[in-house]
């Protein structure tokens, strides 16, 4: 009986290095060109990021450090467009922005832009702005409400001011400015009362410790609610 088994187990590892022959013979052409390929794309991403992106990244991240200084002192054309030896946003954005640098270029520029009054072209880099930093990020939206106020594009305002105000609400100081500014503009600009109460009721509910809290009380009081549901 076991010379029979030793039989049948020789057998069975025959018919499986028969197939894995046959399997091999067939397809050993494209197998060998799929590895390739992969290799190749392998080594080429590795090389384009070693090569192209950090040296780039650097390179922005230079560039960018002198526009942020005038930033810093005010000097927003300066920031802008820079001083003819070092870059500004606009340089930046142009050369790099596709690197972190070029991109956070851009909302500094969207706030340069604010601070010249030129609004539209601060929607126009505010829009194209994003960050995984949810700081930055909500700032970026309360920026892109402050343009859109001073267009006059209110309902726009108030969607980026709520953006704003809930995309980080552990910054609670920031986060209820922010709503609060949402509820005041419904309130008092477009005459919304429904869309303030529902705002200005958040306000209380989400940061009931902040000023803005307080001053939202206030406002419901004068619209005529003085509970708030739980």
């Amino acid at each position: 009986m076991a010379d029979k088994k030793n039989v049948q187990d020789a057998d069975n590892s025959e018919v499986v290095i028969a197939k894995a022959k046959d399997f091999w013979t067939r397809y050993n052409k494209p197998l060998m060109i799929v590895s390739t390929i992969l290799i190749l794309a392998i080594g080429g991403w590795y090389a384009y990021q070693e090569f192209m992106v950090k040296p780039k990244e650097t390179k922005a991240a230079e560039a960018i450090f002198r526009a942020e200084e005038y930033y810093r002192m005010d000097s927003v054309n300066l920031a802008l467009n820079g001083d003819g030896q070092s870059w500004g946003f606009l340089k930046i954005i142009d050369k790099y922005g596709g690197t972190k640098a070029g991109k956070l270029a851009r909302f500094y520029a969207g706030s340069c832009y604010i601070k010249l009054n030129d609004n539209e072209k601060a929607v126009k880099q505010l829009e194209k702005f994003s960050s995984s930093s949810k700081p930055i990020q909500a700032r970026a939206y309360k920026l892109l409400g402050d343009a859109y106020a001073d267009l006059g594009k209110n309902a726009d305002a108030v969607s980026s001011y709520k953006k704003a105000a809930r995309h980080f609400e552990s910054d609670e100081s920031n986060a209820a400015e922010y709503l609060f500014m949402a509820a005041f503009l419904a309130d008092r600009v477009m005459k919304d009362s429904k869309e303030a109460i529902a705002l200005y009721k958040e306000v209380k509910e989400k940061f009931p410790k902040t000023q803005q809290a307080f001053d939202a009380e206030n406002h419901l009081a004068q619209l005529g609610v003085y509970t708030i549901d739980n």
